[in-house]
């Protein structure tokens, strides 16, 4: 788990702006993470080819 995820998954319990100050991150490099997290994920789904019928 890297540093961007940690935060991610505990933002709902600590603010995030605590949480970069602890983990010695800019608060603009998580949200800039965090924008291009969606772009990550769909990069490494494998595209499935279905045989017809």
């Amino acid at each position: 788990m890297n540093r961007f995820q940690f935060v991610d998954d505990h933002r709902d319990t600590f603010e995030v702006k605590r949480l970069c100050q602890v983990l010695e991150l800019n608060r603009s490099s998580y949200y800039k993470w965090r924008a291009g997290a969606e772009a990550r994920t769909s990069a490494r789904l494998p595209t499935r080819h279905w045989p017809g019928p």
